[in-house]
């Protein structure tokens, strides 16, 4: 299976990255240091021996504080860019879809860590899964997990296209055989080789090293849109409009992208002190992050306008020192995430070759398959560079399910001997509501991607 979003492992700072990577090593039925020795690999197949939940259980020392800045951490990320535009484009009213989604994804984690409590065995959400509805359920998670941080992937390479040529404005470079490719996506194409050995890495340490960077990258930006309303040129004089209904169910997307996380909450659980304190953890946590992007959305609104970008950061004055600095951090924050986000990948690819294969062998075929994925990920994005829509896709088709639908389904399979009559229409509440949101977020969102794709070639 794999290690998070939401929104994935690469959100996963400090020593919880090692911990979410180590998961991952176990879903994938491979050991830290050998060669796989179960009866049967695949996603769907691999359950944790009863030692090795009880090894777990006791290697806990993450206390109260740690956590809740390890989760509120996980969960910055790429949506706090699109806050503020998501706020312009639905209207001030529709905070209370961003703060109500805040609520029910803070509930959704309590949910889960309940689901744990059920099963101590349990150490993934895909374990959460198998428990509830077998090996069917495992492949299900695991299926959506993995597109969720492919179209991560995807939406962190635009974001770096879009802050790369900005920053880099004016340069221009032709290469002889390619007059194809524009000044700006060469300088993309270098920018994700620069990165590409990172996806060879195999340690650790080193790859939970890069996360924290990206971590703090994530800080560096938000606080250069506060410096710039507080001392830039820019003023927060811009209304704005109440509700605009029809866009709801496409910027809906770009809220529930923001709370994404939810599959690797289980390591985050298992890692505590006193997991009994992680709904604790889970509300303070959440309550934070609902307050940052409740701010910053407001901020960036107020400053911008409808001018506002779908990236905050590109509606920066680009003159001011603060927008460099905000632009390279965005710059260098998907060059951080691509060795944590493609080690689920990698480790599920290692388990499926040959144990006859060398250590070596295995390096270069791990190396060289990573190198094609990003490739491949890099193509779509300079094909499909709208972030906004594509950020909005992954919300609504995959995030609102591991957020929203798939915890409550688990809880409700889980505990249905005892479950209330109260908690048991809560929890089918939150999986229409969930499923209707993520139909009509997905039929939106594609609807405007493919309009947008078509004005593009036609001009």
């Amino acid at each position: 299976m794999l290690g998070k979003s939401r929104k994935s492992v690469a959100k996963l700072p400090f020593h919880e990255s090692n911990l979410a990577l180590k998961q991952v090593k176990r879903d994938a039925c491979i050991e830290e240091n050998g060669v796989c020795k179960c009866d049967n690999g695949g996603i769907e197949g691999m359950v944790m021996t009863e030692d090795a939940a009880d090894q777990q259980a006791r290697s806990g020392n993450s206390s109260f504080l740690h956590a809740v800045l390890n989760m509120s951490g996980m969960l910055i990320g790429l949506g706090q860019l699109s806050t503020p535009y998501a706020l312009e484009n639905g209207g001030w009213g529709s905070v209370f879809l961003l703060v109500g989604l805040g609520f029910i994804c803070t509930y959704t984690s309590h949910v889960l860590g309940k689901c744990l409590d059920k099963n101590p065995k349990s150490e993934s959400f895909a374990d959460i899964g198998e428990n509830a509805f077998g090996r069917k359920g495992r492949v299900l998670t695991a299926t959506f997990i993995y597109i969720e941080i492919f179209m991560a992937l995807v939406s962190y390479t635009i974001s770096l296209h879009d802050n790369l040529i900005t920053v880099l404005s004016g340069t221009q470079i032709k290469l002889p055989g390619v007059p194809n490719l524009h000044t700006s996506q060469l300088i993309t194409v270098v920018a994700v080789l620069i990165a590409l050995p990172s996806l060879w890495l195999r340690d650790l340490s080193s790859i939970s090293f890069l996360s924290s960077g990206g971590i703090l990258m994530s800080l560096v930006i938000f606080m250069s849109v506060v410096c710039t309303a507080a001392f830039g040129s820019v003023e927060a004089n811009h209304s704005i409009p109440f509700l605009h209904v029809k866009n709801i169910p496409a910027i809906s997307g770009l809220y529930i992208y923001s709370y994404a996380g939810h599959f690797v909450f289980p390591n985050l659980y298992k890692a505590m002190k006193d997991p009994s304190k992680f709904t604790k953890v889970s509300i303070v946590s959440f309550a934070a992050c609902t307050l940052l992007y409740t701010a910053l959305a407001f901020l960036g609104a107020k400053m911008f306008g409808p001018e506002v970008n779908p990236q905050i950061t590109l509606s920066l004055p680009r003159h001011h020192f603060i927008t460099k600095i905000a632009l390279w951090a965005t710059v260098l924050t998907p060059m951080t995430k691509y060795a944590l986000e493609f080690a689920p990948f990698a480790i599920q690819l290692e388990n499926n070759l040959p144990d006859s294969l060398s250590s070596r062998m295995r390096l270069i075929i791990r190396g060289f398959v990573g190198s094609i994925l990003l490739l491949v990920i890099l193509s779509l994005a300079l094909s499909v560079p709208y972030f906004e829509h594509v950020l909005s896709l992954t919300g609504s088709l995959v995030s609102v399910c591991i957020c929203m639908t798939f915890p409550s389904a688990f809880y409700i399979k889980l505990s249905w001997p005892h479950i209330s009559k109260p908690v048991l229409i809560l929890n089918l509440s939150l999986i229409a509501f969930g499923s209707i949101l993520g139909v009509l977020g997905t039929i939106s969102s594609a609807k405007m991607l493919i309009k947008t794709l078509l004005r593009a070639q036609s001009t």
